[in-house]
């Protein structure tokens, strides 16, 4: 790898840091056609002393989430295109195995196989224990119950592919420039305009952050406070083993091993040699493995967190890494994993091959990489500073396709992979909050996705002890005195059901079927009961968690009409349902917009944890003279809704509720007792009903009033259980789950609510795409999926989200749930999904895989209900 030492004066993209993602950048940069890309490291080139050093490499591509499985699956395609400076391919496709210890592992394996066929990793497979060892002989089957085998896992050495990707990179015009620490980036009017490094100062329009465990601290200097935590685990290799002689590999002579040894040592000789059988993973001990020739590798999640002080970590030199602190014996040799307090790790790892038993334990070190609070990468731009990018919390198994869709970010606009655009609401740089960027949260939520990395999560799980209560809306005591469940969703503490309604079983039992599996954890009956008695009497629901924006200014109308696909030609007092797209046509949001005044308006939208990255969609498409306010947390919110709604709202306030004088999608401001409001005549819960707004201390308050005024009409609290439900079976979209940017509005089933006489963000990417073909030479179907709403044909069954969508003649896996929840009112598990069009028509026959067993499902006309 040639790199220069002299910095260039001026770039257009410069990139700090050098490791497996900053590699993967510039590559991507360089593949899109830019030139002028430089990537500075404080390390020596490519062995910069980072977690890409001395990281192992395994590549298991199957995760639950889905982003980081597409980043993994491409990111395998990727390095096995990619020779290494040896002339190998750098990719090792050994396969990857993970075993199970008990029978929830087994349950989780068979949850492996089902995310893959969402996802589209090939062939997953459960194997049994003798099949296990057909492919590791070296495990003891004795010990396990079978695995997961996945045969497209495997390995690559992140020296090795950062070689490689920095070579052709720097073949189509990239510069590297090795031993060079960033100290600072100069910014003026909001915007990036230099690097400035030990060495010089780089001039240029862009700069991408992809320092990751050093990523905090950068962003510190510039007032971005980025929630990315240095976290510690273990790795060892043991000493040379009998039974692996014949993998032995001398590696002396590779033409990286030279730089390799200087910055780690002896253990390069090890490190440098890639597997020759399928990687392995004991997640039930929090373990992992692979051969380094005739030598196990030995990784360890499997101890207390270890949380080091971002501004305490070293740098990288020649001589040694900042990535990597001295080995804690301790750790291995005891059982100190707060799940786990019964067995040391060693223990587990010599029981699981007893080849290791008693073998010395070699180039013994505690390596680091990045933590995030959601535990996926912090990407994207920063909104508070134009032309500055993050890309940080990423692991070698994910670089490859993370830094695909950051190029494509950054050069087109719309993060992609080669199979079609990729939602990142969730990998958002924009989605945290003001909270999380405090080191107080940053530690302790990092340790705590340390410590779960290998445990068996339910999906609806939540924080229960650490960093809790941090946001409280008004209602907050009173949900406590009617027994609210409450759940933390971005920080924001809020009611999932209410046991006072417990009294409601009793009237709507017989409607709620059990839920006695893996569906039926963290779930209540009291959710079906709410949702039952908002949909035959009344129910008062706090809201204020959902993201609410004022846009103000004299161009305020126009920036709204450019901003929405609809027709946003409002009077003062008229709501409409509109969403947001991106440039490539993609649904950026779904949004309700209230024109409140002359020159301003009130746009509402998700809540939860996406919320914020469309506050900071909307301020970056803003242009001069015109503001945008979060007003989330200045005004608390809440709906009452049922059929009895305008009986109680008529007994706090003289306005005229009738259909002649409110109609839906309209708003008046006036006053609930004493209480001043902005009301909304719409619902998410999809029956008769009014949004409240009000400044936030009027907010318990206004609360009071409803539900005092309700008590002859049975008014009950309901939570967000109650509303998931309501919504579903109504057909309304939740962005971030069933509605997102990897879909058009066409294909969402929204095309109502675009208006392609009006000039919108995304619209020229939309044009035609409402008609079959899209494009006259009889290209592809401008639709290549379209929404369906699914109801499972067994009334009593329920299911959850990220399972695969069959063909129940051929098994193909057509797509996947993106929600489901259970339609009370309809008396069925309703789903919604993406399906080629043929299958999309109403009535016709799906199957869903879901622990295991294969559910009938038809695809319905929507709404429900």
């Amino acid at each position: 790898m040639s790199t220069q030492r002299s910095l260039p004066s001026d770039a257009g993209t410069v990139i700090v840091g050098a490791g497996i993602v900053g590699c993967n950048v510039a590559y991507q940069l360089t593949e899109l056609g830019r030139e002028d890309v430089v990537v500075v490291d404080q390390g020596p080139m490519p062995t910069t002393g980072g977690s890409s050093t001395h990281a192992p490499g395994i590549m298991f591509q199957t995760a639950e989430p889905k982003e980081l499985s597409k980043f993994a699956n491409y990111s395998r395609q990727l390095y096995s295109e990619l020779e290494g400076a040896d002339g190998q391919q750098a990719y090792n496709e050994t396969g990857g195995i993970e075993v199970a210890r008990s029978e929830e592992r087994m349950a989780f394996l068979q949850r492996r196989v089902e995310h893959a066929k969402a996802w589209g990793i090939p062939e997953p497979q459960l194997l049994s224990p003798e099949e296990v060892t057909e492919h590791l002989p070296l495990v003891d089957d004795s010990q396990i119950l079978g695995g997961y085998y996945s045969p497209t896992d495997g390995q690559v050495s992140g020296v090795v592919a950062c070689d490689a990707l920095a070579r052709e990179a720097m073949d189509r015009g990239a510069t590297f420039v090795p031993h060079t620490r960033t100290e600072d980036v100069e910014v003026a009017d909001g915007s990036v305009e230099s690097v400035v490094t030990e060495n010089g100062t780089i001039e240029c329009d862009e700069v991408v952050i992809a320092t990751n465990i050093w990523a905090r601290q950068l962003g510190e200097k510039l007032g971005v406070h980025l929630p990315v935590t240095p976290v510690e685990h273990q790795y060892t290799m043991t000493e040379s083993l009998g039974e692996l002689a014949d993998s032995a590999v001398d590696v002396t002579d590779h033409p990286l091993f030279e730089g390799y040894e200087n910055v780690s040592g002896e253990k390069a000789k090890r490190l440098l040699v890639g597997p020759d059988r399928p990687i392995l993973r004991d997640q039930d001990n929090a373990m992992y493995y692979r051969n380094h020739g005739d030598s196990y590798g030995i990784g360890s999640y499997n101890h207390e967190p270890i949380v080091p002080d971002p501004q305490e970590l070293g740098g990288n030199t020649d001589e040694s890494q900042g990535s990597v602190h001295e080995f804690t014996d301790y750790h291995m040799e005891n059982a100190t994993h707060p799940d786990r307090p019964h067995k040391a790790p060693r223990q587990a790892s010599d029981e699981l091959l007893p080849a290791t038993a008693g073998k010395e334990l070699e180039f013994k070190y505690n390596g680091m990489f990045a933590e995030s609070p959601n535990g996926l990468p912090v990407m994207g731009p920063v909104q508070e500073l134009e032309g500055l990018w993050t890309a940080a919390a990423i692991w070698v198994t994910h670089a490859g396709g993370a830094a695909k869709a950051l190029a494509e970010w950054m050069e087109n606009g719309v993060p992609r992979l080669d199979d079609g655009p990729i939602d990142l609401a969730h990998c958002d740089v924009n989605r945290f909050d003001d909270h999380e960027g405090s080191w107080d949260f940053a530690r302790d939520i990092g340790g705590e996705e340390y410590r779960i990395v290998y445990n068996i999560m339910h999906p609806k799980w939540v924080w229960e002890d650490k960093q809790r209560d941090i946001r409280r809306t008004p209602m907050y005591h009173s949900h406590l005195e009617l027994g609210g469940e409450m759940w933390a969703e971005a920080g924001w503490e809020a009611p999932q059901w209410f046991e006072s309604n417990e009294d409601l079983l009793e009237r709507y039992g017989d409607r709620i079927p059990d839920r006695d599996g893996w569906e039926g954890i963290y779930w209540s009956p009291l959710e079906g009961a709410e949702a039952l008695h908002v949909r035959e009497k009344v129910g008062l629901h706090d809201m204020t968690p959902f993201n609410k924006m004022e846009v103000v200014g004299p161009q305020a109308g126009a920036f709204v009409q450019r901003l929405c696909t609809n027709d946003m030609d409002l009077d003062v007092g008229d709501v409409k349902y509109t969403l947001m797209c991106n440039e490539g046509g993609g649904v950026r949001a779904d949004i309700t917009v209230t024109r409140t005044d002359q020159d301003r308006y009130l746009l509402l939208t998700t809540g939860r944890e996406v919320g914020n990255n469309h506050v900071a969609w909307v301020r970056e498409q803003s242009p001069e003279g015109v503001v945008v306010n979060d007003v989330t947390s200045s005004m608390a919110a809440m709906v009452c809704t049922g059929p009895d709604a305008r009986k109680v709202l008529s007994k706090v306030t003289d306005v005229d509720l009738s259909d002649e004088a409110f109609p839906f999608f309209t708003a008046q401001e006036f006053y609930v007792k004493n209480v001043p409001v902005l009301a909304l005549r719409v619902s998410y819960a999809g029956e008769l009903g009014w949004e409240f707004y009000t400044p936030s201390e009027y907010g318990e308050q206004l609360w009071e009033h409803i539900m005092e005024a309700g008590q002859e009409y049975d008014i009950r609290p309901y939570g967000n259980g109650a509303l998931n439900a309501l919504r579903i079976e109504k057909g309304f979209r939740l962005w971030g789950k069933d509605l997102h940017t990897e879909h058009t509005p066409f294909e969402a089933g929204l095309g109502w609510a675009v208006d392609m006489d009006t000039d919108f963000i995304g619209k020229e990417a939309l044009a035609g795409s409402e008609t079959e073909p899209a494009a006259a030479d009889g290209g592809e179907p401008a639709l290549r999926h379209q929404v369906a709403c699914l109801t499972l044909d067994d009334p009593e069954a329920t299911i959850l989200d990220d399972r695969p969508v069959l063909d129940p003649e051929t098994g193909e896996s057509l797509g996947y749930v993106h929600a489901a929840e259970y339609g009370y009112s309809v008396g069925a598990c309703v789903a919604y999904t993406y399906l080629p069009p043929e299958y999309a028509e109403p009535g016709t026959s799906v199957e869903v895989l879901f622990e295991g067993d294969h559910y009938a499902a038809t695809v319905q006309e929507e709404p429900l209900v």
